[in-house]
């Protein structure tokens, strides 16, 4: 039995060995990854329910309705003021939506001109070899 104990012991030693590539601690860094402080983050649109701005305006207002028909004035305009909030992040939203179309129409109306520029500089092209080639022939 003495003999299998040391055994065990020098299996364990064998196994708590620094080289096996095992880092400790000490070795590698707190975090698993390399960021810098705060560069290249992007945070998503603010608050989580954005997507759903209209539902909740909808639920908020149909509780301080509630609320205030069961005669709590400050719960209700608890509620309003978060149906509130909702109503600007909407209209934000929207207005980012007409920002981004407007210069969508402004990015695609310069590219048809580009392209009607190009076109025409081609037919432009395609003339003078006509004429130069009926020149040549005669």
């Amino acid at each position: 039995m003495v003999t299998f104990r040391n055994n065990n012991n020098n299996r364990r030693n064998n196994f708590r060995r620094n080289d096996r590539n095992f880092k400790s601690n000490g070795d590698r860094p707190k975090y698993g990854s390399n960021y810098s402080n705060n560069e290249n983050f992007q945070r998503k649109i603010p608050g989580r329910n954005n997507h759903n701005a209209s539902k909740l305006i909808d639920k908020y207002n149909n509780l301080a309705r509630e609320a205030l028909s069961s005669g709590d004035k400050i719960l209700s305009e608890n509620y309003f003021q978060h149906a509130d909030h909702f109503t600007r992040i909407l209209n934000e939203q929207e207005s980012l939506k007409k920002a981004r179309f407007s210069t969508e129409l402004v990015e695609n109306k310069s590219d048809e001109s580009i392209k009607k520029e190009e076109s025409s500089e081609k037919v432009a092209n395609k003339n003078e070899e006509v004429e130069t080639k009926v020149v040549a022939a005669k």
